[in-house]
């Protein structure tokens, strides 16, 4: 019987390695209502979900974290320009 060698992180894509945030995480996490999220997002200024399948959506933990760390980022940009 044959083995296939295993894959390691650096050939990977990172999404494979990525946590799937589901939406009443993101909900806690960001403060924000479903349809603002709904609205962001379509906006371009939310990370995009990922379909699961059936009615089952998450985010992808990487970006969430990105997108958030740059609203921080952002914030600390304004108190400096103050």
């Amino acid at each position: 019987m044959q083995t296939l060698p295993s894959p390691d992180k650096q050939t990977l894509p990172k999404h494979c390695f990525d946590r799937i945030l589901r939406k009443p995480e993101v909900l806690s996490r960001s403060g924000l209502s479903d349809p603002t999220i709904w609205r962001m997002e379509k906006a371009g200024k939310f990370p995009r979900r990922v379909r699961l399948g059936g009615n089952s959506c998450g985010w992808f933990e990487s970006e969430f974290d990105a997108w958030l760390n740059g609203l921080a980022a952002s914030r600390e940009l304004d108190v400096a320009e103050a």
